[in-house]
């Protein structure tokens, strides 16, 4: 893990450490998963983010001022909630073109996470096709 991803990771309350450990072993399970190797992991605005040379820039975040949910973030120039929206409207609460909110208190839909996590790690080759191929 990288070094400034570990320290943020030290600030969260450990019941969230645990959900966001878990989030960040999803992203990287599914780029290993879609053979994607050159993921960088960094903070991005002081958030753990997430790219590949292929994708869009994935973060996450928990704040003291939301303390009930966490947010995954992406590029809102990108179709990428748009296209989540679209395809797990019924899954998922979001944030605008921004994000996917999740409850602290939630079993997580991983299948269908994993799915848009996926579509933001492979972006730039999806961004042309429908529903980015969905």
């Amino acid at each position: 893990m990288e070094e400034s991803v570990k320290q943020k990771f030290t600030t969260y309350p450990d019941e969230i450490a645990i959900l966001l450990h878990s989030l960040r072993d999803l992203i990287l399970s599914v780029a290993e998963k879609d053979g994607i190797s050159d993921i960088n992991e960094t903070l991005k605005w002081g958030e753990p983010s997430y790219i590949s040379k292929i994708g869009s820039t994935i973060r996450f975040d928990w704040k003291i001022t939301s303390p009930q949910q966490y947010c995954i973030y992406f590029n809102c120039q990108t179709k990428l909630v748009e296209t989540f929206k679209e395809v797990y409207g019924e899954k998922f609460r979001f944030e605008k073109n921004r994000a996917i909110v999740l409850s602290i208190h939630e079993i997580v839909p991983s299948k269908e996470l994993s799915h848009c996590l996926s579509m933001a790690l492979r972006y730039k080759k999806l961004k042309h096709l429908d529903l980015l191929g969905a």
